[in-house]
C-alpha cells in the first residue's frame, strides 16, 4: 500500500494525547505509575509514560535496567538490585542523575503513587537526550525512569508440568555485556523467538568452552544424582539477584531444600543433561522446571522435589524475610 505523504496530518498537543490514549487501549499491558526524572513527577495515565526519541537509551541502547517486585504492599530486596544497578551504570559510564538514596526514595514513592500491594518495579538509566549521535550529547542530563506495572506472566503448566528448552544457535553475549544488566537485549530476544518458533518455551546459551550459561532472562541451575545443588559462575552471566539469594537460602536451608550441598562452578553441558532436576531461576519466573532439552528428558521427566522447595523458600522469603521494605501508601 502507497501512503501519499500529503494526506498525512499535522496532529496537535489534543490529538496526539488522544492517538497515544487509543494507542494503549489497544495493549494489554497494565501500566500503574510513571517516574521520569525529564518531567521532574509521576503520572499515573499510561499514555503520559514517554520518552524522548532522542534519548541515548531508544536509539542507541545507552542504558541500563533493574527490577524488584512489590508483595503484599512490601518492596522486596530492593537493594540488592539496587547494588547491581550502580554496578552496571558503571560499567557502562552512566552518570548518576542523584544519589543511591535519592533513587531508592523515587522508587519507593512510584510505588506508593501506584495504589498497589502487588506487582513489579522496572527502573531505567539513560545517558540523557539532545542528539542522534553515537556519543551521548555534550551536557546530557541523564535520564532515571521507574515503572510501576502488572508484571512479566508465564503460563501455570511450566510450573504444573515443566518446561521444554533448546540450545540456542545464537552466540552468548561478551562476558562485559553479559555481566551488565543493559537495555541491549537483542541476542537474548532472538534466542527466545527461535526456541517459540520451534516449539520449545526457551533457549539456553552455551560459552565457548562447552559449559552452561543462561537462558533468555533467567539463570539456570541443576541438581545432581548426587542431591548437590549447581550454579553456572557469574563471571560470564548476570549476577542474577534471585539466584544469588536463592543460592543462600538453600546454604541455610539445605534439609528444606532438599540438598546435600551448594556449588557455583562451570557447569559442562554433558554434566548438565544428566542432572536429576534443572532450573530456571529470575525475579519474575522465580523458580520453574525445565523437563525437557532439546531431544533430552531431564531426570524423570516431572517437575521434581528440589525446585518445589526453593519455590516454596523463595516465597516465604518473599512475604515475611528480612529483606522487605514498606511501601507508604
Amino acid at each position: 500500500m502507497t501512503i501519499d505523504a500529503r494526506t498525512l496530518p499535522l496532529l496537535d498537543e489534543g490529538q496526539m494525547l488522544a492517538a497515544l490514549r487509543v494507542l494503549r487501549s489497544r495493549q494489554p499491558a497494565e501500566y500503574w505509575a510513571f517516574y521520569s526524572s525529564q518531567l521532574k513527577g509521576i503520572v499515573t495515565d499510561p499514555a503520559l509514560m514517554v520518552l524522548p526519541f532522542d534519548d541515548h537509551i531508544v536509539h542507541r541502547g545507552h542504558g541500563i535496567f533493574d527490577t524488584a517486585a512489590i508483595v503484599a504492599g512490601k518492596i522486596y530486596d530492593l537493594d540488592a538490585h539496587l547494588d547491581r544497578f550502580l554496578m552496571s551504570a558503571d560499567r557502562s559510564k552512566l552518570r548518576l542523575p542523584g544519589s543511591r538514596e535519592e533513587m531508592r526514595d523515587i522508587i519507593i514513592q512510584t510505588a506508593a503513587a501506584s495504589g498497589r500491594r502487588d506487582g513489579s518495579i522496572r527502573y531505567w538509566l539513560s545517558s540523557g537526550p539532545g542528539s542522534l549521535e553515537l556519543t551521548p550529547a555534550r551536557g546530557a542530563e541523564p535520564g532515571f525512569f521507574v515503572m510501576i506495572f502488572a508484571g512479566l506472566l508465564y503460563p501455570e503448566r511450566w510450573y504444573t508440568e515443566g518446561l521444554r528448552v533448546m540450545t540456542t544457535t545464537y552466540p552468548i553475549k561478551a562476558p562485559l555485556y553479559a555481566i551488565t544488566k543493559a537495555t541491549n537485549y537483542l541476542p537474548n530476544v532472538l534466542m527466545q523467538m527461535e526456541a517459540k518458533e520451534a516449539g520449545f518455551d526457551n533457549g539456553v546459551f552455551i560459552d565457548e568452552s562447552g559449559n552452561v550459561g543462561e537462558s533468555s532472562n533467567m539463570n539456570l541451575a541443576f541438581v545432581t544424582k548426587q542431591g548437590v545443588l549447581v550454579h553456572p559462575k557469574f563471571d560470564h552471566i548476570l549476577s542474577g539477584c534471585t539466584s544469588l539469594r536463592l543460592l543462600e537460602l538453600a546454604r541455610a536451608h539445605q534439609d528444606r531444600a532438599r540438598v546435600a550441598r551448594v556449588e557455583v562452578r562451570d557447569i559442562p553441558v554433558a554434566e548438565a543433561r544428566a542432572s536429576r532436576e534443572m532450573l530456571l531461576l529470575g525475579s519474575s519466573i522465580k523458580v520453574a522446571p525445565v523437563i525437557q532439552w532439546d531431544d533430552q528428558v531431564i531426570g524423570d521427566g516431572k517437575p521434581g522435589p528440589v525446585g518445589r522447595a526453593l519455590l516454596q523458600l523463595l516465597e516465604e522469603d518473599m512475604r515475611s524475610g528480612d529483606r522487605l521494605i514498606p511501601v507508604p501508601y
